[in-house]
């Protein structure tokens, strides 16, 4: 019980097997000390070549000693945090309770089709709470009247999907994710009708939106059935329009009813104005603009932010949320609550390693313990004052109990609507604070992560939160390029915040604890990791081919060190991926991911920066597929690697496995040929055993090369250039 004699309504527990981790980090560090002495110890005093390899082995295995330091940070206190849905009831009836804005976020319609964009909508606005009370904003920036047409139809369909979902508790509250899986009723024939009635509405409205979709234009007919067509009369392009607004339900309005005659939540279209002569600022422009429009129309105190690929998969997850930012004694210290990004077309074995299961159920609950998690751009719930720059006080509280809806119209919606475009012009930032010191950060690939960090800056707490039914469901990418595009922009963007005036030990050094700057680091140094992978993955198999041993010999005592350190390490990561529900493939599929994005991904994303700071690169956004080819998405499922284009990334991908196969079968040649058969394998032996790893995690990369006949193998021109490259890497380390 609280002080002021309430009962909390949350609770907040350190996560179980924290012993057995420090165990194992500090046996890690003992491990770490030995290879560092063993190192300085046995650097060779002869040969330029041989110790200027050695250094560079040794400063590789300094910086995966400082990252794991910083990994073990992270994950040094991890906290869960507990809801009591039931005393939020019991404390709060529904006049009391907030109102909350959701904005959803789409951009193209090419790549986020209108059906995926409007079964998001209609999951939030189905949320187990008032509907009064909710307001669901689309931001669609790429202006497209296809997407209004499909949000108008969605609107329609609302008035029956919403009390089906009451009738029903329907979970999840996507009308394609529940009939996708879904029976009829069987023991209940007036159900049994009105499911089947539903179903066939939601069937007949998909087959209308996604006809209307394939044409790419909306028929006369139907454009002369609601004023909003009439905006697109005046659009150039989506990249030069005036701004388009469209209140499609007045929550305000008393005749906004479903067919059981409950109140609708507002349902409101924006497409920001766009010039060529004016930056639009990618996402955090659009969700800025949402912001403004939505303080006009219903100025809700919390706002929920969702991609518009990641339906709702719990009803519950807005009263879930509101017992941290009501609760009596720590709520008003709460900036914003971040749920995990979960994944519905996930492979079993997630072969493209797209979950990432260990940060989303281990590091952010870490972080959360360290300060409080990051936003990471979807699912995540803010209190609306300090995504508007407002400083923490501890004086700041707000009583909920004053709040009252009202449903009478101050003023008609189209009023509304012509006031609020202004809010939505492209000049309307101009000489203010907006993406500096209020609403979400301007200049980065990944606003959120940079917005989280000035909210924390500013002294307010965030929270992490894991319920026991995922809150949301989202797309992966299904091509390996799609997935090294996406970690290449996030990577990016985090090393420009670390590199900027915004790195949490400057920005963040007065009001964030150093163990959450510490933390930051863990993402934001993902770019600096391809220097010393690449290292490692290059130079110990260039040596074996030039007969210079990197490591100790096998006879001796020292390989122990070494074979502890990757032994345990693998060991506690295969142990802890399956914990968080992975496969012992998947984990396997999950090295070879990281492998290949510390060298492409991350080393695109380093060169880019340093471009950047050089004045020779600007900050891009690029959108992550959400729709494949059938074919392509039929090997996706089989879990066979897709490559099928050509791509810088798969060239570097391609020779660097075929480098690593060639040292390894000269060197089985050298072992096969000496007459001791053990003299090679003692001097080579740990470097053997890492060509042997790098060449089994390339497996993937040879079958795209030599074994397969589909569309989905390696490219000729990928297959020939990377031979050349390696070919002749070999003969510069065998001559």
């Amino acid at each position: 019980m609280g002080s002021n004699g309430y009962l909390p309504l949350f609770a907040t527990r350190s996560a179980r097997g924290l012993v057995l981790f420090r165990s194992y980090a500090a046996s890690i560090f003992i491990g770490i000390c030995f290879i560092c002495f063993y190192r300085v110890s046995y650097c060779p005093v002869e040969g330029k070549t041989e110790r200027w390899a050695w250094i560079g082995v040794f400063l590789a295995e300094l910086w995966f000693s400082f990252y794991f330091f910083i990994t073990a940070v992270v994950r040094w206190n991890p906290v869960f945090r507990y809801t009591f849905k039931d005393r939020l009831s019991s404390r709060y009836n529904e006049e009391a309770l907030p109102g909350v804005d959701i904005f959803v976020c789409t951009a193209d319609p090419r790549i986020e089709p209108p059906m995926m964009v409007i079964n998001t909508v209609l999951s939030v606005m189905a949320y187990d709470y008032p509907s009064e009370k909710l307001s669901v904003y689309l931001s669609d920036d790429g202006g497209s009247d296809l997407t209004f047409y499909a949000l108008l139809e969605a609107a329609r369909f609302s008035q029956i999907w919403l009390p089906f979902c009451r009738n029903l508790k329907v979970e999840p509250r996507s009308p394609e994710a529940y009939f996708s899986y879904a029976a009829e009723p069987a023991d209940d024939s007036v159900m049994a009708k009105e499911w089947l009635f539903v179903k066939k509405s939601y069937e007949d409205m998909k087959m209308r939106i996604e006809t209307i979709t394939e044409q790419g234009r909306i028929p006369v007919g139907i454009s002369k059935l609601h004023k909003g067509f009439r905006d697109w009369d005046l659009v150039s392009s989506r990249h030069d329009h005036q701004a388009i607004l469209q209140i499609l339900i007045d929550g305000r309005d008393p005749n906004a009813m479903d067919v059981e005659g409950k109140p609708l939540p507002t349902l409101v279209y924006l497409a920001r104005e766009k010039r060529p002569q004016h930056h639009h600022n990618f996402k955090a422009g659009a969700l800025n603009a949402l912001i403004r429009v939505s303080s006009s129309i219903s100025n809700a105190p919390f706002i929920l932010t969702v991609d518009c690929d990641m339906y709702s998969n719990n009803s519950e997850t807005i009263k879930d949320v509101l017992c941290f930012f009501l609760d009596e004694e720590k709520g008003h210290e709460i900036g914003y609550v971040q749920y995990p990004q979960s994944f519905g077309n996930l492979t079993k074995n997630d072969i493209y390693g797209s979950s990432l299961r260990v940060v989303m159920e281990v590091e952010l609950a870490g972080f959360d313990g360290n300060g409080g998690p990051c936003y990471i751009g979807t699912g995540c719930v803010h209190r609306r004052e300090a995504l508007c720059g407002m400083k923490y006080s501890k004086e700041f509280k707000v009583e909920w109990r004053a709040t009252k809806n009202d449903r009478g119209i101050k003023e008609s919606a189209s009023v509304l609507e012509e006031n609020c475009k202004a809010l939505a012009s492209c000049t309307y930032e101009e000489t203010t604070q907006w993406g500096k010191e209020i609403g979400l950060k301007y200049g980065c690939p990944v606003e959120d992560v940079l917005t989280a960090i000035s909210i924390q800056s500013r002294g307010w707490r965030s929270v992490y939160f894991i319920p026991e039914r995922k809150a949301f469901l989202g797309v992966v990418p299904t091509t390996l390029l799609q997935s090294l595009v996406q970690h290449k922009r996030w990577a990016d963007g985090d090393l420009q915040i670390f590199l900027s005036k915004h790195c949490p030990f400057v920005y963040g050094r007065e009001r964030m604890p150093l163990m959450l700057q510490l933390s930051y680091c863990n993402y934001l140094l993902w770019a600096v990791n391809c220097l010393a992978s690449l290292y490692y993955v290059t130079v110990p198999s260039f040596c074996l081919l030039k007969g210079i041993p990197l490591f100790p010999k096998i006879s001796s005592s020292w390989p122990l060190p070494f074979l502890y350190v990757i032994t345990v390490d693998c060991a506690y990561g295969l142990v802890e991926f399956v914990w968080c529900g992975g496969t012992v493939r998947g984990w396997l599929n999950e090295q070879r991911m990281w492998m290949f994005r510390r060298t492409t991904s991350y080393l695109f994303a380093f060169i880019d920066n340093i471009l950047k700071l050089c004045g020779f690169s600007k900050t891009a956004f690029v959108i992550t597929g959400k729709v494949a080819d059938d074919h392509v998405y039929q090997r996706y499922e089989q879990e066979i690697m897709e490559f099928g284009t050509t791509s810088p990334m798969f060239t570097i991908l391609a020779t660097l496995a075929l480098f690593n196969l060639f040292s390894f079968v000269g060197v089985i040649k050298k072992v096969a040929l000496d007459e001791v058969h053990t003299k090679v394998f003692d001097l080579f032996g740990l470097q053997i055993l890492l060509c042997f790893i790098l060449v089994f995690l390339n497996l993937p990369i040879y079958q795209g090369l030599f074994f397969r006949n589909d569309n989905g193998k390696m490219p000729p021109s990928i297959t020939y250039q990377s031979l050349t490259f390696a070919v002749f890497a070999c003969t510069i380390a065998m001559y």
